[in-house]
């Protein structure tokens, strides 16, 4: 699951754009101005942005080159009706990752959208273990001793995230910066709730708990079972 950043003026487009890449678990916001895309990019951490070229206020040139300019390195992909040699030559010198054409069809724009992430997080394998607990991102798996652990998609998120990155402390508005849209109604209440649901599902008794809390900081995962 990533989070994904598109701006794109053509609202119909972007909500179709969203929709689709939420099918495939993914969290999307959108705005459909340059100057807000830059203040979303400012202010949220993305692992994708889908850009426009043509855009009021500010183009999707302007924005790129603002946005690497001020030590961004989140994939961009261009999205424009521009498809002369010269336009993917400026789009891509610019500061953008990838370039495709409208229209264009879903299905390529997600195939790019994966090849990115895949360049970006250079991840060996999909599949993370510690001690009996494996995670496995394709399959969207969680197995403990070897036996599946029924999880709910936001519970999977969390825990992909923590595993990811054992030991790194997550605040609760950093794992809802994080893994809910930015207008959902949510709360480091909620978050908590959510922590102690996986924690039910993957720690065993007698051991120290897999996510460890940080009190007043947030939540880790820890790689030292005991």
């Amino acid at each position: 699951m990533a989070k994904i950043l598109v701006v794109d003026d053509n609202v119909e487009l972007a909500d179709n754009v969203r929709q689709w890449l939420e099918l495939e678990q993914h969290s999307v916001d959108c705005c459909n101005d340059g100057v807000s895309g830059l203040a979303y990019l400012r202010s949220y951490e993305y692992d994708v942005v889908l850009l426009d070229w043509a855009m009021p206020k500010m183009t999707g040139i302007e924005l790129v080159k603002q946005f690497r300019l001020l030590g961004g390195k989140t994939p961009v992909l261009m999205l424009t009706g521009r498809r002369t040699l010269d336009d993917k030559e400026e789009g891509l010198d610019s500061g953008a990752d990838d370039y495709l054409t409208k229209p264009f069809e879903m299905r390529e724009m997600s195939a790019r959208v994966r090849a990115l992430l895949r360049r970006s997080q250079s991840q060996p394998s999909n599949q993370m273990k510690f001690a009996d607990l494996t995670l496995d991102k394709d399959a969207k798996l969680v197995t403990k001793g070897g036996r599946p652990v029924k999880m709910m998609p936001k519970d999977f998120a969390i825990l992909e995230l923590l595993m990811g990155h054992p030991n790194k402390v997550f605040s609760a508005e950093a794992l809802i910066e994080r893994l809910w849209d930015v207008d959902s109604e949510t709360s480091p209440e909620l978050v908590r709730k959510h922590i102690n649901r996986i924690r039910e599902k993957i720690d065993s008794s007698g051991k120290n708990s897999f996510i460890r809390t940080v009190h007043g900081v947030g939540y880790a995962f820890d790689d030292i079972q005991g």
